[in-house]
């Protein structure tokens, strides 16, 4: 999509710096297990790649596989607005590991707190 959107030449969209530099010093001062790092962003479900893909991509040093984020940031530089990408892994490609729905349901709490901790100290 960006490479459409901007006639042809590669944008590599990225967060606010001073909401990254909160978020990430949020994640520390509460003793969180916190990683950053970049993430693939693809409108393909997981079934929808190969099934070795991820491999390609963690040799490249991508940490995640989500839908929005390089949207998300790409919108911002346009408007000229800040924006932060803060993600809880929920499935894991290599394990085949997955959060239950309760989990789901319950287990976002610690990236809203630190969004909200973010957005404060920024």
């Amino acid at each position: 999509l960006n490479h459409r959107r901007f006639n042809g030449f590669d944008f590599a969209p990225l967060p606010d710096p001073n909401l990254f530099i909160s978020a990430v010093l949020a994640a520390r001062e509460r003793g969180w297990n916190a990683h950053v790092g970049n993430v693939l962003s693809t409108d393909l479900f997981y079934q929808d790649h190969a099934p070795d893909e991820w491999r390609m991509w963690a040799g490249s040093g991508v940490i995640a596989v989500e839908m929005e984020t390089a949207e998300l940031y790409t919108l911002a530089a346009r408007k000229r607005r800040k924006a932060l990408t803060i993600l809880t892994v929920s499935d894991v490609l290599p394990t085949h590991e997955a959060m239950s729905s309760e989990e789901r349901e319950t287990g976002f709490g610690r990236m809203v707190e630190l969004a909200l901790a973010a957005v404060r100290e920024h």
